[in-house]
């Protein structure tokens, strides 16, 4: 099941405290796709899955919308 967190608007660093407030809350496989607009936040998003061993599964850009997919790590 894939979950939806929308920060768009919202800059660094509260998309990834989002983020990683709302993965706390899955289990484990689950995935949450985050839509954001802060251009740091593709850095952000690949330096948090790197440290917490979650799996950013799908990571892409539309119209100024950053779009991540990240399941969450056993």
């Amino acid at each position: 099941m894939t979950h939806l967190l929308d920060v768009k608007g919202l800059t660094c660093p509260m998309p990834i405290l989002r983020a990683k407030k709302m993965l706390n809350s899955l289990s484990p496989g689950e995935e949450l796709e985050v839509l954001a607009t802060d251009p740091g936040s593709v850095k952000d998003f690949d330096a948090f899955c790197a440290t917490t061993g979650h799996q950013l599964i799908a990571a892409d850009e539309a119209d100024g919308v950053y779009r991540f997919v990240i399941r969450k790590a056993a």
